[in-house]
């Protein structure tokens, strides 16, 4: 249950008729909102060991979603990072793709995802990419409206498919956080411990200055990152929601040094009342917006995040909790569903679709 899953769980709140196509499913570890519908896998699901390395089955995705029957329905979207948007629907039918970003398999993290393949996947990978790429662009054209999830993604829309954007941020649960009080005691990184997230850029900053800071998440460089960590650094792995959350309620700021398509965890953490120190990059530009929120540095280096964090605590005791607060409550999930929901009626009264519920059809 990721940002994606968030997404699509909120889709299914506004659509609770609706059935769920999807390549691979592992049901158990879905929301109860989600296992309500009617949900259909693709013949990925048949394969063994599908729903742990459904990523390395993406040269067979192209057949896999064509192979779903969608006529009867009149109006369909698509929620994906991936190639979701292929689908085939029928010539009357609104096709809606909610974009977390373009297939990132195929384009910008190509090289990474081929590197973590052995040699057979690097050489298939190697021979269907042209391929994958041109299905990709093509099967943009079978999208009637796209909608990304920020300003960010909708670039990188319109650079690999020529098309325009509506941006409506993801849902966040602000309502499963409170505004902790006072300035905070420690510097906070939470999430994967991944070379594009840039959590070793955290680490330095606090190691070499003598800043307190505490790190939340596990990953392939938890190790690197102990190894270059000074004592004011402190590892605390993997932990529950619970623990997060009491830890962004009781932080200084949270520091998010990498570069995501939006970054649902700034906005966390301003639920929680408290600044983020951010990269200037990507959905960071939207969330981190303005100076009473936080501070965004130029540069993805350590000297350049120290110069941050030294701007930040020369007027850490201006920042308002409450104000910061309100300010993540314009991403909250009742916002997602409003301009949806919005979108979707403009939609329908400037095109000849008649409304679901007036038609026998169903929305998927």
């Amino acid at each position: 249950m990721r940002g994606g899953e968030k997404v699509l769980e909120e889709l299914c709140r506004l659509f609770p008729q609706a059935d769920i196509f999807t390549l691979v499913c592992d049901e158990s570890r879905l929301s109860e909102t989600l296992r309500s519908h009617r949900i259909t896998t693709s013949f990925l699901q048949k394969i063994p060991g599908a729903r742990r390395h459904y990523t390395k089955m993406l040269p067979l995705m192209p057949f896999a979603l064509e192979q779903f029957d969608l006529q009867d329905y009149d109006l369909v979207i698509s929620s994906e990072s991936g190639p979701a948007k292929a689908v085939i629907t029928r010539p009357d039918a609104l096709h809606i793709c909610y974009c977390h970003s373009p297939m990132r398999y195929i384009w910008d993290l190509f090289h990474l995802y081929r590197r973590g393949l052995s040699w057979p996947g690097r050489m298939l990978m190697s021979v269907t990419a042209p391929f994958l790429r041109v299905w990709d662009v093509t099967s943009a054209a079978r999208v009637d409206v796209f909608v990304a999830n920020s300003g960010y993604i909708a670039s990188r829309i319109r650079r690999f498919y020529n098309r325009e954007a509506n941006v409506i941020h993801p849902p966040v649960a602000v309502e499963d956080f409170r505004a902790g009080d006072g300035q905070g005691e420690f510097y906070l990184y939470a999430g994967q411990l991944t070379g594009y997230k840039r959590a070793d850029l955290a680490v330095r900053a606090c190691s070499e200055t003598g800043r307190r800071l505490l790190v939340i998440g596990e990953g392939e460089q938890a190790s690197q990152l102990r190894a270059i960590a000074g004592p004011s650094v402190e590892f605390l792995g993997h932990q529950s929601f619970e623990v997060l959350a009491d830890h962004l309620r009781r932080c200084r700021a949270l520091l998010f040094p990498g570069t995501e398509d939006f970054g649902i965890l700034p906005v966390e953490a301003m639920a929680s009342g408290r600044p983020v120190i951010a990269f200037d990059a990507g959905g960071a530009r939207e969330t981190v917006s303005h100076a009473e929120v936080g501070v965004r540095f130029a540069e993805q280096s350590v000297e350049s995040l120290v110069r941050a964090i030294d701007e930040f605590e020369a007027h850490e005791a201006s920042f308002d909790p409450h104000a910061i607060r309100r300010h993540a409550e314009r991403f909250s999930a009742d916002v997602f569903r409003t301009r949806f929901m919005a979108l979707l009626e403009d939609l329908l009264e400037n095109r000849a679709v008649v409304p679901t519920e007036k038609r026998s059809g169903r929305p998927a």
